[in-house]
């Protein structure tokens, strides 16, 4: 019942799904290394300060909060979908307040992608999504995985010629890698 709908449940009957990925696994460094900070911090705590029950129940449910809250995030990181059909963009995140965000292709008039130095080794970037002068749901997609071939195959699908795309069939079936 809280679970949140499978996104494909939003696609119309006419509409063909082309991408569908969620967020580069890289999203969730910061909490990660927060959360570790957080438990050695707790182990120091707990190793030199007096040898007090107090100080340990305090240090493990301090810990034990942050492994939870660690949890969460990956939990809304795995629920949260990117998909690009032929004609919208959606994007649907969220697990108690479930939010699906769409632009209709038509409203496309500019794509661009940047890439820091961490994005180039680990393999992920920003995709912006520019509209006709309107606020759409979204402008910006962080931690977006192979963001070369999602602008590729978003170009074609927004200014190539109808039916021509070459880049959305390698997206569309699985990667195989050793070839």
């Amino acid at each position: 019942m809280l679970a949140p709908r499978e996104i494909d449940e939003y696609l119309l009957p006419t509409e063909r799904r082309v991408i569908r990925v969620r967020q580069h696994w890289a999203v969730l460094a910061k909490d990660l290394i927060q959360t570790g900070l957080f438990i050695v911090l707790m182990v120091v705590i707990q190793t030199y300060l007096p040898d007090d029950p107090l100080i340990h129940n305090l240090t493990f449910y301090l810990s034990l909060a942050a492994v939870v809250r660690f949890s969460v995030q990956v939990i809304l990181w795995w629920i949260e979908r990117i998909v690009i059909t032929d004609k919208r963009v959606m994007r649907s995140t969220g697990f108690i307040h479930h939010k699906v965000g769409m632009m209709p292709l038509t409203k496309v008039t500019d794509l661009s992608f940047d890439r820091s130095l961490d994005g180039r080794l680990l393999g992920y970037g920003t995709l912006m999504v520019e509209s006709a002068g309107q606020d759409q749901a979204f402008r910006e997609i962080d931690y977006i995985p192979r963001p070369e071939e999602i602008y590729e195959a978003l170009s074609e699908l927004v200014f190539g010629e109808k039916g021509r795309t070459r880049s959305t069939g390698m997206l569309a079936r699985p990667r195989f890698r050793g070839r």
